[in-house]
């Protein structure tokens, strides 16, 4: 029997004449009554569009029937238009690359601009291996966007682009930066110092390509699960999936916690604390999808982020 369905607005959207009439057959998908919404509202795309049930409760999974999502002919549904998209992995490349730039160019003038406020200094061994390190996360997280990461969702807000970066950009670009490329953390401050002791600087380097290569590895776990063109969600498991729902966060605070010891500096030290409280914020939601999503199968022994502990 064919699907008649009503789709009401939830808010302005400027140039449609709402409510909708979508005629679609009796085997029709959530992607087909998008596309039907689209075709009668051409600036609602498929990625614009959110639509709810008549309780306000979202549909998703584009691949599924409607009738499975527990639609009926006859009801009336609401879209919400999500406004201008851009794709995650746009975003997760504009936001890394700030870092990449600018913490070069701040290394480099750091010197310069210090001596002319009558402070020069001679860059030490910690800054550079700092430098490198940053360097390396970033290029690592460049080249997870294209070659690791699938998404679930192929596009965000536009908007996230800007207050994405902000945090990248801002935080552990200008601010991580400027704090550590200065003579605060300069060859003559340092000298003498735990952060001047080779051996010390070699475990702590040692320690952040752990935490690094452990972050690697759960990423390479959760692209395994989910086959290339898909949303299947599976329950992970290897590495340290056996102790947390999220062992990627608590690698990537692992590796900024190392770089906050090593270089005592405050500017890493607000960075590793705001990333902290985000990447703990989205583990909770995680982990209670995968509890929500697979009930008893899902571990009931595993934490949510950190081993033992959370």
């Amino acid at each position: 029997m064919p699907l008649q369905l009503t789709v009401n607005s939830r808010g302005y959207i400027k140039g449609a004449n709402f409510p909708l009439q979508v005629n679609l057959p009796d085997n029709a998908t959530l992607s087909m009554l998008k596309n039907g919404v689209a075709h009668l509202v051409p600036q609602l795309t498929l990625d614009r569009q959110r639509i709810t049930d008549a309780e306000k409760k979202p549909l998703l999974g584009d691949d599924k029937l409607l009738t499975d999502l527990n639609v009926k002919s006859g009801d009336a549904l609401q879209v919400k238009d999500l406004g201008p998209q851009i794709s995650w992995r746009t975003v997760f490349l504009v936001e890394y690359f700030g870092p990449l730039f600018i913490h070069p160019v701040i290394y480099l003038l750091a010197p310069e601009v210090w001596s002319y406020f009558g402070r020069p200094f001679q860059m030490s061994s910690l800054q550079e291996i700092t430098l490198v390190l940053v360097l390396i996360h970033f290029i690592k997280r460049e080249l997870e966007t294209v070659f690791v990461h699938r998404f679930s969702n192929a596009t965000m807000p536009l908007f996230n682009i800007f207050k994405n970066s902000a945090h990248y950009w801002l935080l552990s670009g200008v601010l991580l930066a400027v704090g550590v490329y200065s003579p605060y953390h300069g060859a003559k401050a340092v000298r003498r110092t735990y952060s001047d002791d080779p051996k010390f600087l070699t475990f702590m380097v040692a320690l952040w390509t752990l935490a690094e290569l452990g972050n690697l590895h759960s990423h390479l776990i959760l692209r395994w699960l989910r086959p290339a063109g898909t949303r299947v969600r599976k329950i992970p498991y290897g590495g340290l999936f056996g102790l947390v729902s999220c062992p990627n966060y608590f690698f990537e605070v692992l590796a900024w916690a190392v770089i906050t010891v090593m270089t005592t500096s405050t500017a890493a030290l607000l960075f590793t604390i705001v990333s902290a409280v985000q990447m703990t914020i989205w583990a909770i939601k995680k982990h209670k999808a995968y509890r929500r999503e697979f009930g008893n199968q899902y571990p009931r022994g595993r934490k949510i982020m950190y081993p033992f502990v959370f």
